[in-house]
């Protein structure tokens, strides 16, 4: 019976903990081109991680796949959420090569052009598919009334998923949080610098209570 009851206990151990362990929750960063979406994945990365996820550029559609950072744990109030943070293309109606011909030549241009398009397909069948949650990401400087944000916040609503809406870039001086707001307003709107990491700490405590 010794043996018996000694494997009992270790199943019951071994169960206890697959069921207790979650799976991290995959957060997918969203948002129109250039609105600081990489910028913020890199600062969550690197702060607790100590490593990037991408590269950044003033140019659009930099990011044209989306890329994966695994196991980030964010510790807030003696507590660690994991999420996987997953940065997604920028979504737009329409990708023009003629956007990028000023800072490369026109082969190049095409190229980026169809792999910007190629990236936004790839941002959309995450979204339909594989994200357990959405950090929206806005320019503050720029008219958050949009077709693509209406469309994607309304995607993200459609499927129940939280949703965070940070309002990016509020080092500039045109930035207007309060427009953000108020297009908006069903959604919690954190804003941030993700440039200077200006108000990370409420960032940080908002995942830790949308997603954790």
């Amino acid at each position: 019976m010794g043996l018996f009851t000694e494997l009992k206990d270790s199943i019951s151990r071994a169960t206890d903990r697959l069921f207790s362990e979650q799976e991290p929750k995959r957060i997918g960063i969203y948002g129109p081109p250039n609105a600081g979406k990489t910028t913020l994945a890199n600062r969550i990365a690197r702060d607790w991680t100590g490593d990037a996820v991408g590269a950044e550029s003033h140019v659009p559609h930099e990011t044209r796949r989306a890329r994966r950072k695994e196991n980030v744990e964010i510790e807030r109030d003696g507590k660690t959420v994991t999420i996987d943070i997953v940065d997604t293309p920028g979504v737009t109606t329409k990708v023009d090569y003629e956007e990028f011909t000023d800072e490369m030549d026109e082969d190049d241009a095409i190229r980026r052009s169809r792999e910007a398009t190629e990236g936004v397909a790839e941002a959309m069948h995450w979204l339909r598919e594989d994200v357990d949650g959405v950090i929206y990401v806005l320019d503050s400087a720029e008219d958050p009334i949009t077709q693509v944000n209406t469309m994607l916040i309304g995607i993200v609503e459609s499927r129940d998923l939280p949703v965070l809406i940070f309002a990016n870039k509020t080092d500039l001086e045109e930035s207007s949080v309060k427009r953000i707001e108020d297009a908006f307003p069903q959604h919690k709107t954190v804003p941030l610098s993700a440039k200077e990491g200006d108000n990370m700490d409420e960032v940080y405590d908002n995942i830790a209570e949308y997603f954790g």
